[in-house]
């Protein structure tokens, strides 16, 4: 299946710092490394580059943790992997965390 959808980068030059809008949090964590958890037990960081409003995403230097739960042998299998650029559809999208901030 090809998922056509204009994906774009949002432009660094506005500095505006306020958060009025849930996507003005992910705004702000471009070019950041973020949290995403994904439908189906998997999880995801990595750089975000570019989102659009139905949080798809392009991340980079993505590290995927996969979990697998054995129901006969009741234990969980964690799988790793590390992906160079990954395109993330936005439907499958659970919870996206931004880095933390010091203040």
């Amino acid at each position: 299946m090809i998922i056509s959808c204009n994906l774009y980068i949002q432009m660094q030059t506005n500095t505006a710092t306020t958060v009025e809008e849930p996507l003005d949090l992910v705004r702000l964590s471009l070019d950041e490394r973020i949290y995403v958890k994904l439908r189906g037990d998997r999880e995801l960081h990595g750089k975000l580059h570019a989102f659009d409003q139905h949080l798809n995403m392009v991340l980079g230097e993505v590290e995927e943790t996969i979990s697998e739960v054995d129901e006969n042998a009741h234990s969980v299998r964690k799988v790793n992997r590390s992906v160079p650029m990954l395109f993330v559809r936005g439907d499958g999208v659970i919870l996206v965390s931004p880095p933390s901030r010091s203040a």
